[in-house]
Formats: C-alpha cells, sequence, structure tokens
C-alpha cells in the first residue's frame, strides 16, 4: 500500500468487494446514491462500481456531504498508517491534529509548532487529504462526541466542549450533519448497557471511560504488554489485573489510563480530571501501543529475508512498544545507559519519588506523574545519584528540552531531532537510536549495537559486528524497529512474555 491508494480506483474496488479489514484507515469508501460512506470492509453489499468514488480521509468524505455509514462506523476504524511511517509536513501535521493542536491552539498554533505558514500547511493536508486542518480536527471532534454519547451518561452539553465544540449548537448541528442523527438518537441507538459499562461514570469512579481500541491484525500483545510491564517505573506504571496501567500528563490536566489486550481490541480504561483531554488522550495511547501500524506489510516485508521469516511465522503481528511522553523517555533511556532493566527501573523510580507529581489512584499502586524537563532542570545536580558524566549526560539533555531548544514531540522533524541528540554529550548511537524507534515513533530506527539485537544476531547466523549487521538489515527497510522487536523476541527476557 502507498500514499493516494484513494486515486487507484481498481484497486479500491477490489479491496471494497473482498471486504478486506487491512485496507480500513486507509481509504474511504463514498457511495453517490444514497450519500454514505464506508469503510472498505463495510459488512452491506457493496454498491456498483459506478456509484462509488474513493476519498483519502473522512474529513474529505464529510466536506463532500457525505454521512457516516450507521452498520461499519467507518469514523472508528484504525487510523492510517501512512502518518507513522512518515516525518514530512503532512505527516507531522496528521499526527498533531490527531493530538488535539488545533483545538487548543487553532490553524496557527498548528503551522507555528511545524515551522511553515498557515497556508502552506493548509495548501498540502487540501492536496493530500482532500481536507484542511479544520475539517480534519472537526471530524476528530464528531469521532470523540459520538464515542462519549455512546459510552458515557455524561450531559450534552458536558459532551460538547470534553469533545472540543465551542457551542452546543455547533456539537448538535456536526452531530446531525456527520451521522445523520441527533445527539439523543444516538444515545438510543447505543447498545444497551453500553452506558458506563465497564466502570465508567455510571459505575461511581468520577471521569473514568470505558472504550475499545481498534486495531489491524494480527496483533501479538506478548513484546509489546511484555516489555511495558517488565520496565515499568514504580509509582507511574504498574501491570495489575491483566492490565498495564499508567499516569498520563495531559494538556488540561491529568489521567490514568489501563490499557488490556484482548483478541480483537484493546480495552481502554481512562480517568481523567478534566474530560476535554479525552481526544489527545486517545491518541498517545494509540501511539503508545502502536495500534495504526500495518502488520501484514511489515511481516510480508520481513519474511522475504529466510532468516526472519520462521520468527515472523512463529508470531506475527509484533508491534513497537512506544511512548505516552517523548521528553518522558528519552530521560529514561539516559538512565537505562550501560544498566540493567532493574537498576534503569530504580533510578527513574528514585526520580519520581523525588520530583514527580504526586497522584491520588484509589484503584490501584500509582502515586505519580513522572517529572516534567522543567521540574527536572531545576533540580541540584550535585543531589542525583549517579554518575557524574551521566549526570552531565541528564542535566543537559533536560536543560535542552526545558528551554525548547531541542524538540522530541509528535511534530518533531525526525533527521533534525537526530542530530540534536548526538550533538549532547554522553549521547551515542543506541541511546539516539532507541529515542528515535519508541519515542519518534521512526519505524526504521536500527539498534546494531544493542546487546540483545547482537546475541540473537549471532544465535541465528546473522553477522555481529554493528557494521555488517546493518550492511545486511538494509532489505528489512523500511521497517527495521519492528525487525528489532523479532530479535529480542528469541530471548527469555521479561520484555517478551505478557507477566502471569
Amino acid at each position: 500500500m502507498q500514499m493516494g491508494m484513494h486515486t487507484d480506483t481498481e484497486r479500491c474496488v477490489r479491496a471494497v468487494r473482498s471486504k478486506d479489514a487491512r485496507f480500513d484507515g486507509w481509504f474511504f469508501t463514498a457511495v453517490l446514491t444514497t450519500r454514505i460512506y464506508c469503510r472498505p470492509s463495510c459488512p452491506v453489499v457493496p454498491p456498483k462500481p459506478r456509484n462509488m468514488t474513493f476519498y483519502p480521509s473522512a474529513a474529505a468524505c464529510q466536506q463532500a456531504g457525505f454521512r457516516a455509514c450507521k452498520r461499519c462506523r467507518p469514523d472508528t476504524s484504525p487510523g492510517s498508517p501512512e502518518w507513522n511511517q512518515r516525518a514530512d509536513l503532512v505527516a507531522r501535521a496528521m499526527r498533531l491534529v490527531a493530538d488535539g493542536v488545533v483545538d487548543r491552539e487553532g490553524v496557527p498554533g498548528l503551522a507555528a509548532r511545524l515551522g511553515y505558514s498557515t497556508r502552506q500547511v493548509e495548501r498540502q493536508l487540501l492536496a493530500e487529504l482532500g481536507a484542511g486542518p479544520l475539517a480534519l480536527a472537526r471530524a476528530q471532534r464528531a469521532q470523540t462526541a459520538r464515542l462519549l454519547i455512546e459510552t458515557t451518561p455524561l450531559p450534552m452539553a458536558e459532551i460538547a466542549f470534553a469533545a472540543g465544540f465551542s457551542s452546543i449548537r455547533t456539537f448538535n448541528d456536526t452531530v446531525r450533519e456527520v451521522f445523520a442523527l441527533s445527539p439523543s438518537e444516538l444515545r438510543a441507538k447505543a447498545p444497551r448497557g453500553s452506558l458506563g459499562a465497564g466502570g465508567g461514570p455510571a459505575a461511581g469512579t468520577p471521569g473514568a471511560i470505558t472504550l475499545r481500541l481498534p486495531f489491524r491484525t494480527p496483533l501479538n500483545p506478548d513484546n509489546l504488554f511484555g516489555h511495558l510491564a517488565a520496565t515499568a517505573v514504580p509509582g507511574v506504571e504498574e501491570w495489575r489485573d491483566g492490565a498495564y496501567r499508567r499516569t498520563l500528563r495531559l494538556p488540561y490536566g491529568h489521567g490514568i489510563v489501563a490499557l488490556t489486550p484482548r483478541p480483537d481490541h484493546i480495552a481502554c480504561r481512562l480517568t481523567l480530571g478534566d474530560p476535554r483531554d479525552l481526544t489527545v488522550a486517545i491518541s498517545r495511547c494509540r501511539r503508545l501501543l502502536d495500534l495504526d501500524a500495518d502488520p501484514v506489510a511489515v511481516d510480508d516485508q520481513l519474511r522475504t529475508d529466510p532468516v526472519l521469516a520462521p520468527l515472523v511465522d512463529k508470531a506475527p503481528g509484533r508491534r513497537v512498544p512506544r511512548t505516552v511522553d517523548e521528553a518522558e523517555f528519552a530521560v529514561r533511556a539516559v538512565l537505562g545507559q550501560q544498566v540493567s532493566t532493574a537498576a534503569a527501573r530504580t533510578h527513574a523510580a528514585r526520580l519520581v519519588r523525588a520530583h514527580g507529581d504526586p497522584v491520588d489512584d484509589p484503584e490501584g499502586g500509582l502515586t505519580h506523574l513522572f517529572p516534567s524537563p522543567e521540574a527536572l532542570a531545576a533540580v541540584d545536580p550535585d543531589t542525583l545519584a549517579m554518575p557524574r558524566t551521566r549526570r552531565a549526560t541528564l542535566t543537559t539533555l533536560v536543560t535542552r528540552l526545558a528551554d525548547g531548544e531541542l524538540r522530541l514531540g509528535v511534530e518533531s522533524d525526525w533527521p533534525q531531532a537526530r542530530a540534536r541528540l548526538l550533538a549532547l554529550p554522553g549521547f551515542g548511537p543506541w541511546t539516539v537510536d532507541v529515542i528515535a524507534m519508541r519515542a519518534l515513533g521512526d519505524p526504521d530506527a536500527f539498534l546494531p549495537t544493542d546487546l540483545g539485537v547482537r546475541k540473537a544476531a549471532r544465535e541465528l547466523g546473522l553477522p555481529s559486528t554493528p557494521a555488517a549487521l546493518t550492511a545486511r538489515a538494509a532489505a528489512w527497510r523500511p521497517w527495521r524497529a519492528y525487525a528489532v522487536q523479532y530479535l529480542w523476541a528469541t530471548d527469555s527476557h521479561p520484555i517478551n512474555f505478557l507477566p502471569a
């Protein structure tokens, strides 16, 4: 699959006729006779090809006057994998839109973060996606509104503002236009028992929302949740009752999320201090678990190597465990330099207890938010219990993050961020590449100097020196970060297994 798939009419028609869920999110089918748009896997009888037209985004469909299908609910399909594997202007803009920047800062704020004019951003989004940033943000608000209407008992006025609408009237008009139902009609049609189900607000926990996060199959949860649980920082993260739980630092407040792997979705339970943070919290959880990846495309490429093929066939669908906070991960990467997983957790827990913001978690053992770069930049370096060189590396990093000289957020330019990281004292290839892989989200980041990767390479008969292994890994591009997951999985380290 590739950028602009919606322009290949013949291929799109084949995908619709086969009802292949793998294509959900890559393009949307609009039916000219009914004025309804669907995901490719819609269960209804496909329309005649002459009655189909194809769009690259739900926002483009809505802007063209089509309503969302009530059967396949195209607004709830996984996001396009395109935005996770590219680092150009459009991909960076889409990641920021998903992070709620347009709702909080407007189009000028979006453009400023990207370093372009508003006109340039609008022109490029319109050219590739058929919709500008305001239309894309509107589509996202509609999706969030539908989620809240159908899964919580919140009053409609609270839902309107939580979803990012500026007024009740705009909320009502948008919901009716996109879904051909009023908000109250949408709620009436929600499955019985869904309001407050799974411990949502109806269960008595203020601000709690339970929802399903879709993904493209297959998804192997072992290394994904195993890695997060094995490296969890006490007080910030924990594995409890089959769920990975952690605290979240969000634009309007803080939150706590519990994520549980299921065969066909990830169960997500969010407790938010401010409901306006819902959209960004969902976006960050999806990013953390790499849920918008296209595992079939990844695995097909890696299977072309006869050494990797048996590993992929044994447990397909491995994802790259990422992060909900890029600055936090960069700090943790420094703390993990040349020490064991247990030692890195100990160092991080010490920082959390001393400098993290306390939170209340009546349902578990979470106690703090991870310290912000600003808080760590204000710490006296002499109080940090670590070697002097590591201390200098950490203090330089948090200072650069706090003053904005170094940006690692979803809007970051990957090559530029890599160059700035490499220029910092104490930052070698391993630290930069692991940040690129798990914080920046580069799907082609590679760790040829990593001990676990080199050990797996030796056991599999691959070259084990960094230069030779990098040369061999050229065939795995652009998915080398996923190849790393398969190589790591050859070991018995706890990161590769779901906790008991």
